[in-house]
């Protein structure tokens, strides 16, 4: 009877033992559920404060060189001088719009993209501009772009380019209007072109290199009228030929 009373007693044991670990097994549970949420915020505020540390504070971070692309007429040396990006800076730091708006104000840039190349670099991509013709001003023989901005410096006329000669009256439009020409002249007949005459917005003379003159007017129609001259240049030997009307040209022999 004893024998018997101890294994109830035993089973009793082993059944309230079960009962306290399911307990504390849904007691855990629940702590879990209510804690995850805090361990989770824990972990979040960990990897932010690591991304901070080493986006804003990490030596990994920080300028370490300053990368220029696309220039010829400007030297590497000479662009970051002007861009000044701090080396040692961090990189996420660094004001590239500063850089872009200094690099922007050289005359012979047209464009310029100024961005980071992670890790460590900062890169200045610039656009030159092109010259299609040179003007003489203040004794200077400078480039004159298709928009009519004057930039760069030469020593004496590039081989093949047209140099514009403006007259008294001829003012900054005027460039603007004879560049616009010169750049929509095709090839063949800008090599043909000793210089351009400017004497207003619209009365724009190209003198070629045999000494034949064309009055081009302004640079309306400029593709029309140069496909006249080639014909009239082909078709008829004269002095002075007058496409300012493209659709009634004139020459006098």
């Amino acid at each position: 009877m004893q024998q018997v009373e101890q294994q109830v007693q035993e089973q009793q044991d082993r059944a309230a033992l079960r009962t306290r670990r399911r307990f504390a097994r849904r007691q855990w549970a629940r702590r879990w559920l209510s804690l995850r949420y805090v361990v989770a915020l824990l972990l979040v505020l960990a990897v932010l404060g690591a991304s901070v540390h080493l986006v804003f504070f990490s030596a990994l971070l920080q300028v370490k060189k300053v990368e220029v692309v696309g220039n010829e007429q400007l030297s590497d040396t000479r662009i970051r001088e002007i861009a000044d990006v701090p080396l040692g800076d961090q990189l996420a730091l660094v004001d590239l719009g500063r850089a872009d708006d200094r690099v922007g104000s050289l005359a012979e840039v047209e464009s310029v993209d100024v961005s980071r190349t992670w890790p460590d670099a900062v890169r200045i991509a610039v656009v030159e501009r092109t010259a299609v013709a040179v003007v003489e001003l203040a004794g200077r023989l400078r480039g004159l772009d298709p928009d009519g901005v004057v930039f760069r410096e030469y020593d004496k006329v590039p081989p093949g380019m047209p140099r514009i000669r403006p007259g008294a009256a001829a003012g900054t439009d005027a460039l603007r209007e004879a560049a616009t020409v010169v750049s929509a002249l095709p090839r063949d007949l800008v090599t043909r072109v000793d210089h351009v005459e400017v004497a207003t917005v619209d009365q724009i003379t190209l003198v070629l290199r045999d000494r034949r003159q064309v009055l081009w007017g302004s640079a309306e129609e400029s593709a029309l009228k140069a496909e006249v001259v080639d014909k009239l240049l082909a078709a008829q030997e004269a002095p002075y030929y007058d496409v300012s009307v493209p659709g009634n040209p004139t020459y006098r022999p």
